[in-house]
Order: C-alpha cells, then structure tokens, then sequence
C-alpha cells in the first residue's frame, strides 16, 4: 500500500495589513442588537488578549477566493508538470464574493476555476470543492490520502482558500478575528515508510451543529437582508478545549505514536488563548506537566483567521523557513 506525503506548499498572504486601530471607530451591537456601551479600546483590548490578533489581512479589491487558491497553487507547483496531478480539492466554504460582499458565486466550482487558471488540460484531473467549515483543508488532505492509498491517484493538490473579510457583519466585534488568505499542499504517492500515518474526524451536530451559521447583521439599522457568518465564540472554546485534545490523543494511538514523538503541533490559527488551552490539556492527558515553547508555531497575531487557509499557509511559512525557530523537512 501507498503511502501519502507532502512534497511541496505554497501561500498567498493578502498585502493588505489591517491593525487592531482601524476599529477604533466602528459601532459594535449585541447579538440582541443593542449597541455596545463600552469604549472600543477597551473591546478591542479585550479581543487582543484572547485572540493574540493583533493585525489581519484583507484580500486588496478585485482579488477573490479563486484568485487566492490559484496564486497559493502557482507557488506550490513552480517547476511540477501540472498535467500529471490526479485530484485538486479545494476547500472553502463562501465562494467567489463581491468586493462588497454578500454574493457567493460558487459555479463553476472553485477548483475547476484555479484548475483553468493553471492550464491544465488532462481531463483526468478531477476537480472538486470541499465545503467543510474551518477544517476543510485538513479533510481535504485526508481526502486525498485515501485517493492515493487506494491507488487512484499518485499527485492530489490540496488547497484552503477562504475570504472571510467580506462575509463579516462589520457590527459584530469577531469580525476582528477574520482574514482571508489562501495555502497549498501537493501530496504525492511514496514507497517510504514515513508520510501521513493516521486521521480522524468527528462531526458533532446533535448538540453543536450551529454554533457556526450564518445570520442578520447585529445592527438593527441594516435591513437590507444580506446575512454574514455568525458564531458563539465562547462555547466554540469550551467545546475545542474539551474535545480536540481527545481527538488528537486517540490519532495519536492509532498512529503507534505518543507524544514525545511529536516535534511540532500544527494547530488551526483561531485563537491564541484557545489553542495553548488546547495543547496544554493534550499535555495533561499525557501527564506531561511542562509544554515546550516551541512546539506550537503561531501566526494568528500577524495573520488573524483566515479560516481553512490558516493551517496550510502556517505549513507553507515553516517549509520555507520563514517562521524563526521552527523548521519542518519533507
């Protein structure tokens, strides 16, 4: 059997820096629409100490979901025979959207769009769209690993690409989390032991099914029926924080691995607090009391959220050794 390993990456990280202070004077109401009576400072300080967000970046006018995922794909196949790649999977979960925002253009699929903007012919090379929230490139890639092991494919290029700037009720203050952004991954067959061990994935939507959904604006003035993403951030943490640690220690096991075989944790840029919260409950599954400092790369505080783009961009920034202190070898 195949294994799967990843042989080359590639980002596009918008030009446009976005600080805390470009909020400064924006209004920001309750989800009961009423408006938010402490200072912005103080809100704005108050996202910088969970989040660690301290800048973002926003796809400049013009530049969409598509123009992102190719130019991430254009970095990541510099000098790869692209006729010859089996599957490209792009994951995202808004489309093409306006510079205004709100008008999702979805067909064609994203992935035969950057498939066209690559020049690939061979209609062999399938194309598809994975919507699949903020892990959508992490499945992508599981997708992709059951491709090649099956012997189906040899090559699958694995995109996250999302613009979320635009899709945020700019009324809501975790529109300062957001960010748009795209990353790449080719994956490729191998006779080598080493490549990607094991996966799981769990869908909790019995009880968690909408704590991401989209809605109204929170400013009861906006009546023009656009709708933007929503999310309960706080349960959103307590439900990662319980959940994932378990996740990853039980991928772990069915890996053969423990966790003083792990070098370094790539974990989805959502929110610095949550994150180390995370790691740190890994850790205390294991009875290891101390986390190493360099064991979790972080770019949320430059970068923001940018959704599925965030782990693939985060891979492609250590792979290119533009990370300091940490380092990552195919």
């Amino acid at each position: 059997m195949k294994r799967s390993i990843i042989t080359r990456t590639g980002s596009y990280i918008p030009p446009e820096r976005v600080p805390n202070t470009r909020f400064l004077d924006r209004e920001f109401f309750d989800p009961q629409g009423r408006r938010l009576l402490r200072p912005n400072p103080e809100i704005i300080k108050k996202l910088y100490e969970i989040t660690g967000i301290e800048e973002r970046r926003y796809a400049p006018a013009g530049i969409c979901t598509t123009d992102m995922a190719a130019r991430a794909a254009e970095a990541a196949l510099e000098g790869v025979d692209r006729e010859g790649i089996d599957y490209i999977i792009v994951a995202h979960n808004f489309g093409d959207l306006t510079a205004e925002g709100l008008r999702s253009d979805m067909v064609p699929t994203i992935a035969s769009r950057v498939k066209h903007r690559l020049k690939i012919k061979n209609p062999y090379t399938v194309a598809f769209d994975l919507p699949f929230g903020c892990p959508g490139w992490l499945q992508g890639m599981i997708m992709a690993d059951y491709f090649i092991r099956s012997g189906d494919a040899r090559r699958a290029l694995v995109i996250g690409a999302e613009n979320l700037a635009r899709i945020a009720d700019p009324h809501d203050m975790d529109s300062m989390i957001y960010s748009d952004g795209a990353g790449a991954t080719l994956v490729e067959a191998t006779d080598r032991e080493e490549g990607i061990l094991a996966h799981l994935t769990r869908t909790d939507a019995h009880d968690h099914a909408f704590l991401l959904r989209m809605g109204t604006s929170y400013n009861p003035g906006r009546s023009g029926g656009e709708i933007y993403v929503k999310m309960d951030g706080h349960d959103i943490y307590k439900y990662a924080v319980k959940t994932v640690p378990l996740v990853v220690k039980k991928n772990l096991e069915a890996a053969g691995l423990g966790l003083g075989d792990v070098a370094k944790i790539l974990i989805h840029q959502a929110n610095e607090k949550m994150d180390a919260a995370i790691v740190k409950r890994l850790f205390d599954l294991y009875k290891v009391k101390t986390v190493p400092p360099d064991i979790m790369p972080m770019i949320i505080s430059w970068t923001g959220n940018s959704s599925v783009a965030t782990l693939p961009t985060l891979l492609d920034l250590i792979t290119k050794e533009r990370l300091d202190g940490h380092r990552i070898r195919f």
